[in-house]
């Protein structure tokens, strides 16, 4: 492990007889970027390539899955899902033997955002070096699990946080991809003053709402974040939501190219429409925690949601706008101030440089 300290203990709870646990070589794409912003579409879609299994927000798997059995996307009880139950078995011999509130602590030594400039420095403080390895050894289980059981190289993590992007980087993973997924900043706000309900928890619960100020201090904060990881070795490709919906196949081969993912067009027919209205046909996934999209199968049309540009107040526009104008610009989002956004398209650059210049 980092820094020759790795947490001993932790292997005897996993696996008495053996210091390692071995499993084969895999990929993980990485999801980051504020939430609200398309990371579960774009997770979605990427489930239905061949070698690619979703697993959902794994940040929030110990927690709302392992103790709370909240729903998988599969609709049932965590506990009960034969998928998840496999991948249990074989990352840690069941979930019984992982010990969530040391994950919590774990992560609250190393994975949160104020602990990014220390994770983005070429050296860590022991402590902090310690239990960062002692942290990934649960994700690189995790992960090396559900490729195993799912039978796919390839392993979605949406749990868009940047802290956690940075661990990963960190986390001695065979290959990480991360996808910044990023979305007009107004958009993003209004949506988080809006109540969405969580169906897969117990009595009516409702996701987090915040305020256009908050909204925009962590959309700042959290794509600010995201570039910075760029500047490191780490491969990340920034994909704008727009793009997205508006070009669904090219945005698709696009990230596949840039994962490695090789992908036949035939291979895309789970896409189609055209320039007024795409849609996809999405198969059940089991993944843990998210946006209540995850739940949808079948046919679903893909189209942009731009609700804020009428029913979010001009005052609102204007402050979300003001307060993260460099941003916007820099992705390309041009614009009056306070005014409905003028989406500016891509420029053409190759998926291997196309997160330059990031902040």
């Amino acid at each position: 492990g980092q820094n020759g300290c790795f947490g001993v203990s932790v292997y005897l709870l996993f696996d008495p007889r053996a210091g390692v646990m071995s499993f084969g070589e895999y990929r993980v794409i990485y999801l980051g970027g504020m939430g609200r912003s398309g990371s579960t579409l774009a997770e979605r879609l990427l489930g239905e390539l061949p070698h690619v299994c979703v697993a959902g927000e794994l940040v929030h798997l110990w927690q709302r899955c392992v103790t709370d059995n909240e729903r998988c996307g599969c609709g049932k009880p965590f506990g009960d899902c034969e998928f998840w139950s496999a991948v249990g078995e074989s990352a840690f011999g069941g979930w019984s033997n992982v010990d969530v509130r040391r994950v919590a602590e774990l992560r609250a030594s190393v994975d949160r955002n104020r602990f990014i400039p220390q994770l983005a420095r070429r050296s860590l403080p022991a402590r902090l070096g310690c239990d960062l390895a002692e942290y990934m050894n649960y994700y690189r289980r995790l992960y090396g699990a559900i490729s195993q059981v799912s039978g796919c190289s390839t392993v979605v993590d949406s749990s868009k946080h940047p802290s956690l992007a940075f661990c990963l980087s960190r986390g001695d993973l065979p290959d990480l991809r991360v996808i910044h997924v990023v979305r007009d900043s107004r958009a993003v706000a209004y949506s988080w003053t809006t109540r969405v309900q969580r169906p897969e928890a117990p009595g009516g619960s409702y996701m987090t709402t915040y305020s256009p100020i908050r909204a925009s201090s962590e959309w700042i904060m959290q794509n600010a974040s995201l570039g910075l990881l760029a500047r490191s070795q780490t491969p990340v490709l920034r994909v704008r939501y727009e793009d997205l919906v508006s070009e669904v196949k090219p945005t698709l081969r696009r990230i596949c190219e840039y994962a490695g993912l090789s992908v036949e067009e035939s291979e895309l027919g789970f896409v189609g429409g055209g320039e007024s209205e795409q849609w996809a046909e999405l198969r059940q996934a089991h993944t843990a925690a998210g946006n209540p999209m995850r739940f949808a199968t079948g046919k679903i049309t893909i189209s942009k949601d731009d609700r804020w540009q009428t029913a979010m107040p001009g005052g609102q526009r204007r402050t979300v706008t003001a307060l993260t104008l460099p941003l916007l610009s820099l992705y390309g989002y041009a614009g009056v101030l306070g005014g409905p956004s003028r989406f500016a398209p891509r420029p053409a650059t190759p998926a291997s440089t196309a997160s330059g210049g990031t902040p």
